[in-house]
């Protein structure tokens, strides 16, 4: 009978035990991301004959959050960062932090005054978290700028940042790093043309000129001093802009090769525009050769009839990635032809005006020949040539200005 007694006893302690830690249920641990509101609730469980006259929740530094009597929203008062959320449960409280950042972090009380009992309380405690974000992946062109961009929203937290790159071929090497109450240290083989800003929040890593071999993906590591180590990877593609040349030769009567190379990375695409003409021998043939340097060589080559260039316009069209629109070169031996018959006329221009100066010149001295003859008495027939000689001259001058231009 005694054991029987010690176990109801025991039950007893322990089924009262069981509802007074339940008078008050909160979840223990939470996560908030920074930023962005969140709720903390607290749930009650009240027993017969006990009111509830007032909520409080005291925040990390058990300073007063907010208090509020139930049922009446006009007794609400608090920190202006927070504010009563609608319940839709009843003896519940929930409190929502408008927007979440690193001082909201720790342990929150929330307290019901019950009356005639008193005083019951739980606790939660929040742990505030952020992501490391990136801009998105990167495309360069080499030779000019790029920067790549991770924010990490909680820099109270870090202890340094270091930017990580990793290779098409897998291979993993450090490019620079910033450390709380420190310098951007830029590791050697990227010093001169990589910066690094200093910051533990927004980390930008700037890359000038850039290089085939920055291909490659980066990662950005913010060590932080409590939730380890925080990474995202941002991906970078470089360019080499295509710079097309045509050329073409004759390679047997009648017939033309003509070839439109282009030097890239990634390859270029050529095609042919012959204005709708259909006087080529057979569709263009494209090769591919890859250079050591990681560009890639293009050839695309072209055969028609030779009368063909002089009757319409023949182009090679270059399309690549990283152009808005193809480059257009023009392959006309019009231009060739026109350029031909404007030196031609330019010469015989040059050489008619040196034999109209030449003549000038023998016809002066033969004038100063004919005046030295002259003698008073026939100094009627003097002025006579002085006269036409004068004509003469302007005549030839006027000549040879015209035929200059």
């Amino acid at each position: 009978m005694m054991i029987q007694a010690s176990c109801l006893q025991l039950c007893s302690l322990l089924l009262m035990a069981g509802r007074l830690q339940a008078r008050v249920t909160a979840t223990q641990h939470l996560e908030a991301p920074v930023e962005k509101p969140f709720t903390l609730t607290c749930s009650l469980s009240k027993e017969r004959g006990e009111s509830l006259r007032q909520v409080r929740w005291l925040d990390v530094q058990n300073k007063t959050l907010l208090t509020y009597q139930p049922g009446n929203r006009e007794s609400v008062s608090g920190q202006q960062h927070v504010e009563l959320a609608p319940s839709s449960a009843k003896d519940t409280s929930s409190i929502i932090i408008r927007r979440v950042g690193f001082r909201d972090e720790g342990c929150y009380t929330c307290i019901f005054d019950l009356h005639p009992t008193g005083s019951k309380q739980g606790s939660t405690c929040l742990t505030v978290t952020s992501q490391v974000t990136v801009d998105g992946n990167k495309t360069a062109v080499s030779g000019k700028k790029v920067s790549l961009l991770c924010s990490y929203g909680l820099p109270e937290k870090v202890q340094q940042i270091m930017w990580r790159h990793i290779s098409a071929q897998g291979e993993s090497t450090d490019v620079a790093s910033f450390a709380k109450r420190s310098d951007p240290m830029i590791e050697p083989p990227y010093q001169g043309r990589v910066w690094l800003t200093s910051s533990l929040s927004d980390s930008q890593l700037t890359i000038q000129p850039v290089a085939i071999q920055d291909e490659g993906c980066y990662t950005c590591i913010y060590e932080t001093r409590s939730d380890g180590p925080k990474t995202s990877t941002v991906c970078l593609s470089t360019y080499v802009l295509p710079k097309p040349q045509v050329s073409y030769k004759t390679t047997s009567p009648g017939v033309i090769e003509a070839n439109c190379t282009s030097v890239s990375r990634p390859p270029a695409e050529i095609v042919w525009n012959v204005e709708r003409d259909n006087r080529t021998m057979h569709p263009p043939v494209t090769k591919q050769l890859p250079q050591d340097d990681g560009t890639t060589l293009v050839i695309s080559t072209l055969t028609v009839q030779s009368g063909l260039l002089k009757d319409v316009s023949v182009k090679c069209l270059v399309h690549h990635k990283g152009l808005e629109s193809p480059i257009a070169v023009s392959m006309n031996t019009k231009i060739g032809t026109a350029l031909t018959i404007l030196i031609s006329v330019t010469t015989v221009a040059a050489l008619l005006v040196l034999s109209l100066c030449f003549c000038l010149w023998k016809c002066f001295l033969r004038k100063e020949g004919e005046y030295a003859h002259c003698i008073t008495p026939k100094m009627s027939h003097c002025h006579y040539l002085r006269v036409v000689s004068g004509i003469h001259m302007k005549n030839l001058v006027l000549m040879s200005t015209l035929l200059s231009f």
